[in-house]
């Protein structure tokens, strides 16, 4: 343990001198309005600035794109709950309840509570990357394909509910997301399915962001100018407001949701290392538990800021866990990882068990780096509250271009493919007719998110038993996981037989007495 805190303060020595520093700021502003910006998240901004760092030492290109990293999941929020339209993937069960609450006028609150939930999730993150790395390293190494498959079932079971009590509505939601996670090549034989003819576009998938963007942001966007049409063309949201005594309440609020945030933090950990897991499933897994821990689920969907708080805390724990397998095991954690690790590369190191030893200047030096820029993303995103909140003070027929044309270009970033521009604008409609006939759209779009990882871990699992299904029960971590899975999975449907047969009984009650 004292050997731990010396290396950590070695780590600091590097983390703090004055370049690193200003690495660090700059790195946390430029992620903040990258991960703000649909379409493009920290995958992306790293990729684009990952050349810059040739001019530095490996030590500080790593500060630089590690802040970046940081800053983008913070500001992978701003537009979700600003606009309704998901910075990235990791974001998009922030505009569940985010966009809500600043529909109500309360953008400050959502915005305050997302960027300390982060911080919390960030915080206890670096604090178990720092002290338990070797250990959970083995651990995370120990899941394979039926756990990874487990983990996506345990995602299900806790979203199932999210629609509400219309089971059958939130099924056919999830069912028809399932079919759209399926569309492009088949992941064993590589033939083409469900391509529609032969649409050359479809080869290649559904984007989820083109789905999310299009659902969200086209979606919502056509709504509110149904609902707008009688205020003259004035912004919904001009009531937003900014003062020291509601900031001031609003940490409060953060502070009755320490528990929720703590669970979303250490979830968004443990999934995060875990290899190609990444921090959408952590996020969406951090949300669906938040809701049944919470002691007000209805609210879930309608503004709750535990809904806000759980994803956030989970998906920027999990952006830290994502960078253990690859510093221990040489094992990128999630796609932003899969460039660092490219980095460290070209900049001749090795990753692995050995980089600890052998250059712990480089590691103690990012894990330091991370405590500060944990810090530096909390303070930027509380300091540009006020310059988002003015953009919800814009009239509505100024803000509904900018978001059109944001969805626009979010919708063609990641593919380069007009396509996906055609496909994002009639997923607009639909995401808008699903809110017209009440359809929850919350368990279509994560079903797409979890559909492509959930499939090959299936497949890869019944090959490696042979077919036998056993194989989720039978190993140490997929047997207990894949049984809490199930019994969430079905809870939702016996509540709903239970309160069926007690109503009947109740309703029985009245032509009993009069009968006697």
């Amino acid at each position: 343990m004292l050997e731990i805190f010396g290396l950590l303060a070695q780590g600091f020595t590097v983390a703090l001198q004055p370049f690193n520093l200003m690495l660090i700021i700059v790195g946390c502003a430029v992620g903040l309005f990258i991960g703000a910006m649909p379409g493009l998240g920290s995958v992306n901004g790293v990729a684009i600035l990952l050349p810059l760092t040739f001019l530095v030492p490996p030590e500080g290109a790593i500060i630089f794109l590690a802040a970046i990293y940081y800053g983008a999941m913070y500001g992978g929020a701003v537009s979700s709950i600003m606009l309704g339209i998901p910075g990235a993937s990791t974001a998009v069960a922030t505009t569940f309840d985010g966009r809500p609450l600043a529909k109500q006028g309360m953008a400050d609150k959502a915005l305050t509570i997302a960027a300390m939930a982060s911080f919390v999730g960030g915080t206890i993150s670096v604090i178990l990357f720092t002290f338990f790395a070797p250990p959970l390293a083995h651990v995370a190494l120990t899941f394979g394909a039926p756990e990874e498959f487990a983990l996506m079932m345990l995602a299900f079971a806790t979203f199932i509910g999210l629609g509400g009590d219309d089971l059958a509505k939130t099924i056919f939601s999830i069912c028809i997301g399932l079919v759209l996670a399926a569309v492009g090549l088949d992941i064993m034989s590589g033939e083409p399915r469900l391509i529609f003819g032969d649409i050359t576009g479809f080869l290649h998938g559904i984007n989820f962001l083109v789905l999310a963007i299009g659902i969200y942001g086209i979606g919502e966007m056509l709504w509110t100018v149904e609902e707008n049409a009688k205020a003259g063309g004035k912004s919904m949201l001009s009531e937003a407001t900014l003062t020291w005594q509601r900031t001031k309440n609003n940490i409060k609020e953060f502070l009755g949701t320490w528990k929720i945030s703590t669970m979303g933090a250490f979830l968004g950990y443990f999934v995060g290392i875990v290899p190609a897991a990444g921090a959408t499933p952590g996020a969406l897994l951090a949300y669906g538990i938040g809701k049944q821990m919470s002691k007000e689920p209805e609210k879930f969907g309608k503004g709750a800021v535990e809904g806000v708080a759980a994803p956030e805390s989970a998906n920027n724990a999990a952006s830290t866990g994502s960078m253990l397998p690859m510093l221990t095991l040489g094992i990128p954690g999630s796609p932003t990882t899969a460039i660092l690790l490219g980095g460290m590369v070209i900049w001749g190191l090795e990753p692995g068990p050995r980089l600890f030893t052998s250059n712990p200047d480089f590691v103690w030096g990012l894990i330091a780096s991370l405590y500060a820029a944990n810090l530096f993303a909390l303070i930027l995103n509380i300091l540009f509250i006020p310059a988002f909140i003015w953009v919800l003070k814009l009239p509505f027929t100024i803000l509904a271009p900018i978001i059109l044309t944001l969805c626009l270009v979010g919708g063609y970033a990641p593919t380069k493919d007009m396509h996906d521009v055609w496909l994002m604008l009639l997923f607009g409609i639909v995401g808008y007719l699903m809110r017209k006939l009440d359809y929850p759209v919350a368990p279509a779009v994560l079903a797409i998110v979890l559909g492509p990882l959930a499939e090959p871990a299936l497949r890869q699992s019944l090959l490696i038993s042979s077919g036998d299904p056993s194989i989720f029960f039978t190993r140490t971590f997929a047997g207990p996981i894949m049984v809490v899975a199930l019994i969430l999975l079905f809870m939702p449907v016996l509540m709903l037989i239970y309160r069926r047969l007690r109503g009947g009984g109740k309703r029985k009650a009245p032509s009993e007495s009069a009968a006697e």
